[in-house]
C-alpha cells in the first residue's frame, strides 16, 4: 500500500521523519540540542547511495560496486583523496559497515547521517563515533515508524502527506472489470490502512461503494519480509470495528492480519508465477518475493518520472556528446593505427598527422567535459542521475534490473496498457552480438 497504491508527498514526509528523528536523538540519546536547528535539504541525497558507517562517508557506486562519487558528511571528496583513502575504488557491499539506501524511507536516514558527520567534525567531543551515529539514526528512524508516532502525524494531516490520484481508483476498477483478482499486502495495520484508502481511493470510485469491494483479500500487519518465508497464521479482522479473531481454513473475501504467502497463494487459487506483486522496497518486497515464493515482481520507483523528464531535457546535450565521441573514436583509431604499423613493420609516422590528431583529441575532451558539466546540472546537483553512475548503471539500477520483472514511476502507469497485457522481457544484446 505505502508508496504504491498510496503515494506520499516525498518531500513533506521525509522532512517530517528528519524532524522527528532529530527530536528523538536529543530526547532519548542525549545529542546536543543544537542539532534541532539543522536544515532539511531534500535534494542533498538520492536513493541508491551507500553509507560508509565507519568512515562517515556517503558513496555512489556502479553496478560492480565501484565508487564513482563520495562525500564526507556533506563535503565532496575529490577523486585523488577518495582513491587514496579506499585504496581500491571497489568495495564489498557485504561488509556490515556499508548500508545501502534503497528505499524512499531511507532518504532522511542518509541526510541525517551526513549532517551529523558534519557536526561531529566541528565538535568531536559532543558526538559519538560515526558508527554509533549511524546506529542511533537507524534505530531512531525505525522507532518513529514502529511506535506509531509518525503515522499519527500523517493521519492528522493527510492533505500534506498523501497525494490523491483519481487515476488509481480508475485503474483498480478497470482491472476488476477485466476479472483480475486484486489483493493488498501491507505492514500497516488496519486502522491506518483504512484511513489512507478511504481518503485516496473512495472519493474517486464510480462503480463501487468502497475500496474493500475491489480486493479479494486485504492483508494488514503482514510483517514483511517474514510474510514470504515463515508459516504464520491469519487473523480475521472485522472491518466494522477492527476486532480480530483466529482464522482457519481457506481464505475468503475480507480483511486479515498477519499470515503467510503460501496460504495467500492457495487462497487466490493460482500458481505463484500467475501473481504480479507490486511494491516499492527492493529487499523487503521484490528480492524476498523473487527468492521465496516465485511471484512476478513490479517495482515502483517514484523518482523515475522526474529522471525521465530530465533525460528529455538532456537529449540535445547527449547527441552532441555522442557526436564528439564518434569523432574522438575515429581520431584515436587513426593514432593507434599509425603507432601499430610503426612497431609492426617500421612504417614511418607522419609526426604532423600524429600531433594534429592528438591535439584534436585533447580539444574534443575539453568540449565533452564542458557538455558533461552542463548535463550534470540538469540532474541532482550533488549526485547526478539516480539510475546511472557515469556511463554505467548505478548500483540501484542494477538492483532494479536484477530483481524486478518490470518497473515504473507510479502504479497508475498501468493505465497505459491493457489489463490483459503480457509483459515480455527485451532481448539483451551482448557485446559479441553487435555485428557490423
Amino acid at each position: 500500500m505505502d508508496h504504491t497504491l498510496i503515494r506520499y508527498n516525498g518531500k513533506n514526509f521525509e522532512a517530517l521523519v528528519f524532524k522527528m528523528v532529530l527530536e528523538k536523538l536529543v530526547k532519548e540519546r542525549k545529542y546536543p540540542a543544537r542539532i534541532l536547528s539543522l536544515p532539511f535539504e531534500f535534494d542533498r541525497v538520492i536513493r541508491g547511495l551507500v553509507i560508509d558507517r565507519k568512515n562517515g562517508n556517503l558513496l555512489k557506486v556502479n553496478r560492480y560496486s565501484g565508487i564513482r562519487l563520495s562525500y564526507h558528511g556533506t563535503h565532496k571528496v575529490d577523486f585523488a583523496t577518495q582513491k587514496k583513502f579506499y585504496k581500491s575504488i571497489y568495495i564489498d557491499l557485504g561488509d556490515p559497515k556499508y548500508l545501502a539506501i534503497d528505499t524512499t524511507f531511507s532518504i532522511s536516514l542518509a541526510l541525517l547521517f551526513a549532517k551529523l558527520v558534519d557536526e561531529k567534525e566541528a565538535d568531536k567531543d559532543s558526538f559519538p563515533s560515526f558508527e554509533k551515529i549511524a546506529s542511533d539514526i537507524e534505530e531512531s528512524v525505525d522507532g518513529v515508524h514502529a511506535d506509531g508516532t509518525l503515522k499519527a502525524k500523517v493521519a492528522a494531516d493527510l492533505h500534506s502527506f498523501i497525494i490523491q490520484e483519481p487515476e488509481v481508483a480508475k485503474l483498480l476498477e478497470r482491472y476488476k472489470k477485466h476479472d483480475k483478482k486484486l489483493f493488498i499486502l501491507t505492514n500497516s495495520h488496519y486502522p491506518y490502512t483504512k484511513l489512507l484508502m478511504d481518503y485516496a481511493i473512495n472519493p474517486y470510485l464510480e462503480k463501487h461503494k468502497s475500496w474493500t469491494d475491489l480486493f479479494e483479500f486485504t492483508i494488514t500487519g503482514a510483517h514483511k519480509p517474514r510474510f514470504f518465508y515463515e508459516k504464520l497464521p491469519f487473523l480475521k479482522i472485522n472491518p466494522k470495528n477492527g476486532s480480530t479473531s483466529p482464522h482457519e481454513g481457506a481464505l475468503t473475501h475480507g480483511v486479515y492480519e498477519g499470515g503467510c504467502a503460501s496460504l495467500l497463494t492457495d487462497g487466490l487459487k493460482v500458481d505463484g508465477e500467475d501473481i504480479l506483486y507490486i511494491g516499492d522496497h527492493i529487499y523487503g518486497d521484490i528480492l524476498r518475493v523473487k527468492k521465496s515464493v516465485a511471484w512476478r515482481t513490479a517495482l515502483v520507483v517514484d523518482e523515475l518520472q522526474d529522471e525521465i523528464n530530465k533525460l528529455k531535457l538532456s537529449k540535445d546535450i547527449d547527441k552532441k556528446i555522442n557526436d564528439f565521441m564518434a569523432k574522438k573514436k575515429f581520431l584515436e583509431e587513426h593514432i593507434v593505427d599509425m603507432l601499430t604499423r610503426f612497431k609492426d613493420d617500421g612504417t614511418p609516422i607522419n609526426e604532423d598527422d600524429l600531433h594534429h590528431d592528438q591535439k584534436k583529441v585533447s580539444e574534443i575532451d575539453k568540449e565533452i567535459g564542458a557538455l558533461i558539466t552542463r548535463r550534470e546540472e540538469i540532474f541532482n546537483k550533488f549526485w547526478g542521475e539516480t539510475m546511472r553512475a557515469g556511463a554505467e548503471e548505478s548500483y540501484f539500477a542494477y538492483q532494479v534490473e536484477r530483481f524486478a520483472c518490470i518497473y515504473m514511476s507510479q502504479i497508475k502507469s498501468f493505465l497505459e496498457c491493457s489489463p490483459r497485457t503480457y509483459f515480455r522481457a527485451f532481448k539483451r544484446t551482448l557485446p559479441h552480438e553487435v555485428l557490423e
